[in-house]
């Protein structure tokens, strides 16, 4: 008898573990288009002919992903606003070219994505949070962030500035920053770098930074912790809209500086499993 309890328990175990298949997770960084866009810069406008074929070509590459829950880089108080202006794109009532801050990302691949697949909804799963880097300025250890500062601006000055002067198409942009060799560098910029610098005080902080708690003896750990906390939130704004739908491919679109922390989060989250960006964006 307590053979057979004990099958029919671990039947039980294997059939909830089976059934629970971890939802794929994908992060795509993508620079914010409203910023990088210059009027005597045509190549960095995504409103020109030009452009929207050249958002056409990034929305469909992560298109193949297929995605059943899309979030993007808006405060979760901005949803009804974002489902008002979604339900009018859908039904083609909505100038984009007309639309303050019609170039945002937000509008030209998540908006386009979504109607493309058919996704009723949008998500909010942005947080609050964060700072400058440039708040960090001295301290012991200092030249080696401003060493990683002078190496990332080095290699994406340089991609930035083949967009501006049109030798890099905007798809190819895009893809470039979606690579490991290159969110890598963010990454060690915010999230390990700063480790190394102690025995200061933020210069200038803003309002973000409650300063009344930072140890000036670990500094550059306490500039970690703020970014920090702001993707834990935008983590916790994403698996608890994802709890509600039950999602099978959830797609994040959001900042570059986002891409290495957050998959490192969901990397830890048994309920997920990380999918690179890379796979579907090509060099």
């Amino acid at each position: 008898m307590k053979s057979i309890c004990l099958a029919i328990l671990f039947g039980f175990i294997t059939h909830t573990c089976f059934a629970q298949k971890p939802a794929e997770v994908m992060i795509v960084g993508c620079d914010h288009l409203n910023q990088i866009y210059k009027p005597d810069k045509p190549a960095t406008d995504v409103l020109t002919p030009q452009g929207q074929q050249e958002i056409g070509r990034f929305t469909a590459a992560i298109a193949r992903f297929r995605p059943d829950m899309l979030v993007v880089e808006m405060l979760p108080e901005e949803q009804p606003r974002l489902d008002s202006l979604y339900a009018l794109y859908r039904q083609d009532k909505l100038d984009l070219a007309t639309l303050p801050g019609g170039r945002s990302e937000v509008y030209q691949v998540a908006f386009r994505l979504g109607k493309q697949l058919q996704l009723p909804r949008i998500y909010c799963a942005n947080a609050p949070g964060g700072t400058s880097q440039g708040i960090l300025r001295t301290g012991q250890n200092i030249a080696l962030y401003q060493q990683a500062g002078a190496e990332l601006s080095k290699v994406a000055g340089a991609k930035k500035a083949a967009l501006e002067d049109g030798s890099l198409a905007l798809s190819r942009y895009l893809a470039a920053i979606n690579q490991p060799e290159v969110y890598n560098l963010v990454y060690r910029l915010r999230y390990v770098t700063p480790a190394r610098v102690t025995n200061s005080r933020f210069t200038n902080p803003d309002a973000a930074v409650d300063t009344a708690f930072v140890n000036p003896r670990y500094i550059g750990a306490e500039l970690i912790s703020v970014f920090k906390n702001r993707d834990y939130k935008i983590y916790s704004n994403i698996v608890t809209q994802a709890l509600q739908i039950r999602p099978q491919r959830v797609l994040a679109l959001f900042g570059a500086a986002h891409i290495g922390s957050l998959q490192s989060i969901f990397a830890s989250d048994p309920e997920f499993r990380v999918v690179e960006s890379r796979k579907y964006l090509k060099k």
